[in-house]
C-alpha cells in the first residue's frame, strides 16, 4: 500500500467522480487518497491527505480549479496536479500551468492515458511535448519568464543542459542520474536550480520555457557530443 500512488480527484460532477474512481481501481499500483467536489474541499483534502497526484476540474465551485492548483503548490510541494478539463481551452489551461499544474488530460480520454499520466505526474514528469507546451505557454503568458530572448542570454551550465535535455525527453530522474553517473538528489538541484533560472516551479514548465527560448536545441547539441 505505501507504494501506491495516492490519488485525489476534484471535480464538481459526482458522475465524473464516479467514473475515474472506477478506472482508477484497475489499477494496482494507484489507490483513492480522496474525492472533493469543489476546489476548497480538494485544498482541505489535500492538506490532510498529502496526495502524490491530484486530478483537477478547473471549473468548480466556492474556490476555481486554477486557485485551488496555486493554494495545493504553495502548501504541498511534493503533490503533482494534473488539469482535467472538458474541452481544450488553451487560454484556462495556460492559466492552470502557470499555477503550477503538470499537465492536462481531456475528460474523453482513453484509460491508458489517464493511467499514464498520472504515473508520470507522480514522477515529477509530463507527457505532453515540449513543441505543445510551448505553445500553450506563450510569451506572453508564460510563468514569470526571464526577460531574455536567445539561448545565450540564459546562464546554465554544461551539467544543467544535460539534465534540460535529458528532462525534455522524458527520462526520469533516476535514469539521468544513472545516464549521468550522478546521484538523484544531485539531479532534482540541478533541476531546482534550472527552474530558478528559467522563472519556473515545474518541469512542464521549464521544458516549455527553455524550448522557446532555443535553449533545448544547444541542449541536445551538446549532449549529442557526449
Amino acid at each position: 500500500m505505501a507504494d501506491r500512488i495516492r490519488v485525489l480527484i476534484a471535480d464538481d460532477h459526482l458522475i465524473v467522480r464516479e467514473g475515474l474512481r472506477l478506472l482508477l481501481e484497475t489499477a494496482t499500483d494507484i489507490v483513492l487518497a480522496g474525492e472533493a467536489c469543489n476546489g476548497a474541499e480538494a485544498v482541505e483534502i489535500a492538506r490532510r491527505e498529502h496526495p502524490d497526484v491530484v486530478l483537477m476540474d478547473l471549473s468548480m465551485p466556492v474556490l476555481g480549479g486554477i486557485d485551488a492548483i496555486a493554494a495545493i503548490r504553495a502548501e504541498e510541494a511534493g503533490t503533482a496536479i494534473v488539469i482535467l478539463t472538458t474541452y481544450a481551452d488553451h487560454r484556462l489551461i495556460r492559466r492552470g500551468l502557470r499555477a503550477g499544474a503538470l499537465a492536462y488530460l481531456l475528460k474523453d480520454t482513453d484509460r491508458a492515458t489517464l493511467l499514464d499520466t498520472i504515473r508520470a505526474a507522480a514522477r515529477g514528469e509530463t507527457l505532453l511535448k515540449p513543441e505543445v507546451l510551448g505553445r500553450l505557454l506563450s510569451p506572453a503568458e508564460s510563468p514569470r519568464h526571464p526577460s531574455s530572448t536567445g539561448p545565450d542570454t540564459v546562464d546554465l551550465t554544461e551539467r544543467e543542459r544535460e539534465v534540460l535535455a535529458a528532462a525534455a525527453r522524458g527520462e526520469r530522474s533516476k535514469e539521468i542520474a544513472d545516464r549521468l553517473g550522478i546521484t538523484e538528489r544531485t539531479v532534482k538541484a540541478h533541476l531546482t536550480n534550472l527552474y530558478n533560472k528559467l522563472g519556473v516551479d515545474s518541469r512542464a514548465a521549464a521544458v516549455a520555457v527553455a524550448a522557446r527560448l532555443g535553449l533545448l536545441d544547444s541542449a541536445e547539441d551538446l549532449d549529442s557530443r557526449k
